[in-house]
């Protein structure tokens, strides 16, 4: 088993910038990709980023390519998501995920095996 536990969010003005952190319990933090998914209201929760194992890759949904950047702390079983430029849009739910094998590098929902409880993102015009 592995728990996560998303902190970080709150409310920003568009173009603020915010990071969420979610810390990892539970079982060998290397040994997982961690994936950042959000879900806004009346839609369906969508991908966001994946960082593997080392931290040595990273993925990221085209919305968010150059503002959202993915890092994480396998010391501290933490992995981050340092969201600048932050639009409307942005505003959702945020997951953090924890992957067992390689395949959620690709951004796959279905890959993830465990999830965090989210934090919420809200961003005023």
């Amino acid at each position: 088993q592995v728990q996560l536990v998303e902190s970080g969010g709150g409310l920003v003005q568009a173009g603020g910038s915010l990071r969420l952190s979610c810390a990892a319990s539970g079982r060998t933090f290397s040994s997982l990709v961690m994936g950042w998914f959000r879900q806004a209201p009346g839609k369906e929760r969508e991908f966001v980023s994946a960082i593997s194992r080392a931290g040595a890759s990273t993925n990221y949904a085209d919305s968010v390519k150059g503002r959202f950047t993915s890092s994480r702390d396998n010391a501290k079983s933490t992995v981050y998501l340092q969201m600048n430029s932050l639009k409307p849009e942005d505003t959702a739910v945020y997951f953090c995920a924890a992957d067992l094998t390689y395949s959620g590098m690709n951004g796959n929902i279905g890959s993830y095996d465990y999830w965090g409880q989210g934090t919420q993102v809200t961003v005023s015009s």
